[in-house]
């Protein structure tokens, strides 16, 4: 069973997603696979690959969510004197130190008591995000900046066919603020770290220091080439685990929260591939229209980001127009997982743009 809690008088109040203006397509990498041109056509019908977004150079993701944050200021939707905290979600910080959330702040020449921090989270990131503001509105009020992003193509390999076609970069910038008699937040989360190396970059950091052999290209049995700092999946365990544990949390909520699947009206779920929401989708018996599955095939898999990517995508003119009730839920890394069903709008904005 899940652990579920509740929330009240907190809402969202905007979301502005950034992608970067750089497209890769698939058609174009079918060569870096080392599967026939029947196979890769094949891989690329089932998991609905595309084209996806992917930065430049240098670019961090902090770049992405700067951009953002000065796209709303520029129009009047973001003040940095109403900022009361800056979360900053990613697995791919500009630096190892300082956190990148402080050089956000100063960037952006917020006040000096903004708190700011950095949390190491990917797929499940939105949510342990939102959480996390939740939780700091009754101490600080005013409004708190959520920031998601990830550059996770700078850590994948262009030969690993199981990471690189599905990965795509993104940041979102969320305003999280009160909302005195505002509807109940319910949420669960669980983690699961004996499975933590499913999803991982083994070497780089400080267990296993960056070496030129870490650094070495190496062909795998499975046909794929990958070094030991690139990105990881245990495909097969990671598929087996979003049909088992994901909709066991999904439905526990539900119980708890003494809803039916019905009263949603949207579902927003982090977006690992097409293929395996397809799948989801028909375990919890919810309709395809209501959970949108085309992110990965349009801009790829932006971890932490997938979420409002999806939302601003998708759901942009429901969402600033009237109010839904959604079911959000993110899963992977940790691995962790969990669910959150929400009432969200009408927005002061909600949009996605290109950098």
């Amino acid at each position: 069973m899940a652990n579920n809690h509740r929330f009240s008088g907190g809402k969202v109040s905007g979301i502005l997603s950034v992608v970067p203006k750089r497209v890769v397509r698939f058609a174009d990498e079918i060569g870096h696979y080392g599967f026939s041109k029947e196979k890769s056509l094949n891989l690329q019908e089932t998991m609905g690959f595309d084209e996806r977004r992917i930065v430049d150079g240098n670019t961090c993701g902090s770049d992405l969510c700067l951009f953002g944050l000065e796209y709303l200021r520029g129009r009047g939707l973001l003040d940095p004197r109403d900022i009361s905290a800056i979360i900053y979600v990613t697995q791919t910080p500009d630096h190892f130190m300082p956190p990148t959330s402080a050089i956000l702040h100063g960037k952006l020449g917020c006040s000096r008591d903004v708190l700011c921090w950095d949390v190491n989270h990917g797929c499940a990131g939105y949510l342990y995000g939102l959480i996390e503001a939740f939780l700091l509105l009754p101490l600080l009020g005013k409004k708190i900046v959520l920031l998601n992003a990830d550059t996770l193509s700078r850590r994948s390999c262009r030969f690993d066919r199981n990471i690189y076609p599905m990965i795509g970069d993104a940041g979102a910038v969320t305003i999280v603020e009160d909302a005195p008699g505002g509807g109940d937040i319910v949420f669960n989360m669980q983690t699961d770290g004996s499975r933590s190396d499913w999803l991982a970059i083994p070497a780089g950091a400080f267990r296993i220091p960056s070496t030129e052999a870490t650094r070495e290209i190496r062909a795998l049995p499975d046909g794929n080439r990958r070094s030991e700092e690139d990105f990881y999946m245990n495909g097969s365990g990671i598929f087996a685990f979003t049909q088992t544990d994901v909709p066991a949390a999904v439905k526990d909520l539900f119980e708890f929260a003494g809803l039916g699947m019905d009263a949603i009206d949207y579902f927003m779920f982090h977006q690992p591939n097409r293929f395996m929401l397809q799948k989801l989708a028909r375990k919890l018996g919810i309709p395809e229209e209501k959970m949108p599955n085309n992110i990965v095939g349009k801009f790829g898999n932006s971890s932490s980001a997938s979420i409002p990517v999806a939302m601003c995508h998708n759901i942009a003119g429901p969402l600033l127009g009237g109010e839904l009730k959604l079911c959000l839920a993110g899963f992977g890394v940790g691995l962790s997982w969990g669910t959150m069903i929400m009432d969200m709008g009408p927005l002061d904005f909600c949009e996605l743009i290109e950098k």
